[in-house]
């Protein structure tokens, strides 16, 4: 994980945290910068200049400063031996979808749901008794039975 103005090399890179006072990261939050939303650095920052995203479908040119503060993680960094099923995962907890297993069935019925590669989850609540599990995924709240829920793989963030 660096920070955005730090990167060397054009690529796609997921949000993990804004940085700064609660002024700037309302700010950059209202615009749709938040921890996992995917960015991508068309150009990268000069000694004093600023650099080049796309994001949400639009090119923004940011200044050194804010892309200072904008800490971000490539989506291609991932080991397979960390990578932990959903299931176990507890509440507060957040990860990236790196892998599904299980029957193809189940499989395209959780990617319809919106749990595809690279997006970003966050464990929200669990019920009582441990089944199911409410999930904050791309905005809405997604509940899962735990035996699905096992069949995600997440790297945890």
């Amino acid at each position: 994980m660096e920070a955005l103005s730090e990167l060397k090399n054009r690529g796609k890179y997921i949000i993990i945290q804004v940085l700064g006072d609660k002024k700037l990261v309302r700010h950059l939050s209202e615009m749709g910068m938040i921890a996992g939303k995917a960015v991508t650095v068309v150009s990268v920052s000069a000694e004093s200049s600023g650099m080049v995203i796309f994001f949400q479908g639009q090119r923004l040119a940011i200044s050194l400063d804010i892309a200072q503060r904008i800490v971000v993680r490539s989506v291609n960094e991932s080991d397979p031996a960390k990578l932990k099923p959903l299931a176990e995962f507890k509440v507060g907890m957040s990860g990236i979808v790196r892998k599904m297993v299980g029957d193809r069935a189940l499989r395209r019925r959780l990617m319809d749901m919106g749990l595809t590669n690279n997006t970003m989850i966050k464990i929200n609540q669990v019920a009582p008794l441990g089944d199911p599990i409410e999930l904050l995924v791309r905005g809405y709240k997604l509940s899962l039975r735990k035996a699905d829920a096992s069949c995600v793989l997440l790297e945890e963030v």
